[in-house]
C-alpha cells in the first residue's frame, strides 16, 4: 500500500472542514473546523508516523497540527524541535496537545519546564507552569512548592490570561493534592479572586481555586 502523502492528508482534512465547528472554535482562539473525534479517527487509521508528523506541522495548519501530535514519536523530537515547536503552536488548542501529548512524554520535559516558567513570553511561559502542575500532581519530590506558591500569589493577579489560567491550574493542583498547604492555597485564591466570575456550565466545577480545591478534595475522599 502506497504511503499517504501530506497532500492527501491536508485534502482529507479540508473535506472534513465545518464552518459551524470553526465558528465555535474561532471563540476560543482556534482556528479550523475539524471535528476532533473525526481527527483521532484519521489518526488511528494512520497510526505512529514520525516523518509525515514532521511535515504535517510544517504546514502551519491547525488541524494538520493537531494531528501531528498524535500521529508523532513524541520522544524522537529533540530539545531544540520542542522549544520551536511550542512557539510556534498560535492556537490555544496546538499549544495544549503539544505540551500534554508530546512535551510531557519528552525527556526535555524537565529541562523545558524549568526553561518555559521562567520565560518572558507569558504564552511560553504558561506551558512551563502545565508541566510544572503535572510535577505537581505526580511527581512533587524536589519541587519548593511554598515558593511556588509565593509566586503565584505575587504575580497570577495581573498576570496575562493563558498565563493566569496556568498559574491558577497549579494553585488549584497544590491545594487538592498537598494538604499541608491547602489552607494557604485556598487564601490565596480567597484573596486574589482570580476566575471567582468565570462563567461555568451546570454540572463542571468552577475554575475558581477555592471551590476547585474544596470539590475536588470531596470527590477524592469519597463524600
Amino acid at each position: 500500500m502506497a504511503e499517504t502523502t501530506v497532500a492527501e492528508v491536508m485534502a482529507e482534512l479540508a473535506g472534513l472542514d465545518d464552518p459551524k465547528i470553526r465558528a465555535v472554535n474561532e471563540k476560543h482562539g482556534d482556528d479550523h473546523g475539524v471535528n476532533l473525534g473525526k481527527l483521532r479517527a484519521i489518526a488511528k487509521r494512520l497510526k505512529t508516523r514520525q516523518e509525515l508528523a514532521r511535515e504535517l506541522w510544517a504546514t502551519d495548519d491547525s488541524a494538520a497540527r493537531l494531528l501531528a501530535l498524535l500521529i508523532c514519536r513524541p520522544k524522537e523530537f529533540g530539545r531544540a524541535d520542542l522549544d520551536t515547536m511550542l512557539r510556534e503552536a498560535r492556537t490555544p488548542k496546538v499549544h495544549d496537545w503539544l505540551v500534554n501529548y508530546v512535551v510531557k512524554k519528552s525527556p526535555h520535559a524537565e529541562d523545558l519546564r524549568r526553561a518555559w516558567s521562567a520565560d518572558p513570553d507569558p504564552v511560553v511561559a504558561s506551558a512551563g507552569w502545565a508541566l510544572t502542575t503535572e510535577r505537581v500532581a505526580k511527581k512533587p519530590e524536589g519541587l519548593d512548592l511554598a515558593g511556588l506558591l509565593d509566586v503565584i500569589e505575587a504575580e497570577m493577579k495581573d498576570a496575562p490570561e493563558r498565563l493566569q489560567w496556568a498559574m491558577n491550574h497549579c494553585l488549584a493542583q497544590i491545594g487538592i493534592t498537598h494538604p499541608e498547604h491547602r489552607a494557604r492555597a485556598v487564601d490565596i485564591g480567597e484573596r486574589l479572586q482570580v476566575l471567582k466570575d468565570y462563567p461555568t456550565p451546570p454540572g463542571c466545577t468552577s475554575p475558581f481555586a477555592p471551590v476547585w480545591i474544596s470539590e475536588m478534595v470531596r470527590r477524592n475522599n469519597g463524600a
